[in-house]
């Protein structure tokens, strides 16, 4: 189903976003060699909402997700986090962005030196406020909330991969973001790994009342989502909502 990308657009609510994207374009290479890999993207994030993107390899999924991060400049349009515009903002109030948010990668990006604990307490050490045996507290207890209070001082070598996945959740979600992006979070796990991984970061998001976008070509995962969206050839081109309450 085709839809008119004009409904990706801030509709009136008396809830607050965490994310809203108008008219959003991206190029790629400069000059001749300029191309637009992004068009007129429209799109809000509502808190403890979960989004989950689809669509083809190289329609613009991760790019998308690395400007709602602030891993790259946005070029043309507005992208407002919490309401501070992206559009234009240095580099230092992107790394105060990128603090606010949390990360799931389908590679797990665990340092191997480190113990489960002290990969989750890393993401704590950015916040100049919490002590060093405050963030220790906090890290065995969201490994424990992935239930992995027994692994709490393995190396990730004597972890499954989803046992590895759990404690990027926890690293993700231990510093309470707003939102998390999660780019195919599932796709180096089997079914049932898969599922628990989601479950869990589903629980967790609503516990803390945190918004989730999530790119996946998992359909077995869809149904934890309140919105779908799919994108095509760079393009926002059909929304489904699977919650309506949500939203």
């Amino acid at each position: 189903m085709k839809i008119n990308t004009d409904k990706f657009l801030l509709q009136p609510t008396t809830k607050n976003y965490i994310v809203q994207i108008n008219n959003l374009n991206q190029y790629l290479g400069k000059k001749d060699l300029k191309i637009q890999i992004l068009f007129n993207i429209n799109f809000v994030i509502y808190p403890g909402e979960i989004v989950i993107m689809t669509g083809p390899s190289g329609s613009g999924k991760t790019t998308l997700l690395t400007l709602i991060g602030g891993l790259r400049s946005v070029q043309e349009g507005s992208l407002q986090f919490l309401g501070q515009e992206l559009y234009g903002a240095s580099n230092e109030q992107l790394v105060k962005v990128r603090r606010r948010i949390g990360y799931i990668f389908q590679a797990h990006n665990l340092l191997d030196f480190l113990t489960a604990t002290q990969n989750v307490q890393m993401t704590l050490e950015l916040h100049k406020n919490i002590s060093p045996k405050e963030a220790r507290r906090k890290s065995e207890a969201m490994l424990s909330a992935v239930n992995l209070g027994h692994r709490i001082n393995y190396y990730p070598s004597d972890l499954s991969g989803g046992q590895k996945q759990r404690v990027a959740i926890a690293r993700a979600l231990v510093g309470h973001p707003k939102l998390v992006l999660a780019d195919e979070p599932t796709a180096a796990l089997d079914s049932k790994s898969g599922r628990d991984v989601v479950n869990l970061m589903q629980k967790l998001a609503r516990e803390q009342n945190c918004a989730i976008l999530m790119v996946t070509h998992d359909n077995r995962i869809l149904d934890i989502a309140d919105r779908i969206i799919h994108m095509e050839d760079g393009r926002l081109i059909q929304e489904v909502v699977c919650n309506p309450t949500a939203v």
